[in-house]
């Protein structure tokens, strides 16, 4: 099965409500909890998004961000950045970088979501009808 959406988090608690969200709204998801797997986890996996956090352990989000943006390979893989640092300056280091979207924590649901389904381009419910 293809994987939509990796999310790379380290919070347990914010991991797990990402997870449940995104797959009630019909994503397949796959999740890594520390900076320096992201870049060889979506290389083999081969997800169609990134949900990233900045403050990762071992490597920083903005640091795997750099390192796909570098890869051809991965150059084009839409990253929605998720960070507890709101400050302006994240965010212009996040669109220098080339994340997609910016949400900052805490977020609603609904935010991440429709976050989510700009980037993939799905309709309003995969699961419409079942």
């Amino acid at each position: 099965m293809a994987l939509d959406v990796l999310i790379a988090e380290d919070e347990p608690s914010i991991l797990e409500a990402l997870d449940f969200v995104l797959k009630k709204a019909g994503w397949t998801i796959g999740s890594v909890m520390d900076g320096e797997v992201v870049v060889d986890t979506v290389r083999r996996l081969r997800p169609r998004m990134l949900v990233l956090d900045v403050m990762l352990p071992k490597r920083s989000g903005f640091e795997v961000l750099k390192q796909i943006r570098a890869d051809a390979s991965t150059a084009k893989l839409p990253v929605l950045v998720l960070t507890a640092k709101g400050q302006q300056q994240d965010r212009r280091v996040a669109e220098e970088l080339g994340a997609d979207i910016f949400v900052t924590k805490p977020y609603s649901n609904v935010e991440v979501v429709e976050a989510v389904r700009s980037l993939l381009g799905d309709p309003a419910d995969k699961r419409a009808g079942a």
